[in-house]
């Protein structure tokens, strides 16, 4: 991919991991555009929710989860996971790519790691280039 594309992101993410998301992409925020959906718990994110994010444009969705053994759901995280896995299976079948989607496990308040997931996605993004679904 030789053309510049500004990425669009999507991030799910549990309030229990940081209350708000803007500050998460510090010297990239005029690189990307970011969009942050926190969720009372990362099990709420549905197959649904992380589709119509492609559908509507995001050329990746990233979903951070707490530790499994940290979530207040008990099973949060793992139930998200499933679900992720599930959705990238989905995108390789229907030639958007599986990369595009990750899921992370990121311990509460700590934005710089956050920020370096983010980082590391629209790295990824050079490689892969805008969404095809577009």
């Amino acid at each position: 991919m030789t053309d510049y594309f500004k990425p669009h992101i999507t991030l799910f993410h549990c309030i229990n991991t940081f209350s708000d998301g803007a500050s998460l992409t510090g010297t990239l925020k005029d690189a990307l555009a970011l969009k942050t959906i926190p969720m009372a718990c990362s099990s709420m994110v549905k197959d649904v929710f992380m589709l119509r994010a492609f559908e509507s444009g995001s050329d990746a969705v990233i979903v951070m989860v707490c530790p499994e053994n940290l979530c207040r759901y008990l099973e949060g995280s793992v139930r998200a996971k499933k679900r992720v896995n599930w959705v990238k299976n989905l995108l390789d079948e229907i030639e958007i790519d599986g990369r595009r989607l990750t899921i992370h496990t990121i311990a509460s308040g700590d934005l710089e790691a956050a920020g370096q997931i983010i980082r590391q996605a629209v790295s990824n993004l050079k490689t892969l280039g805008p969404n095809p679904a577009k």
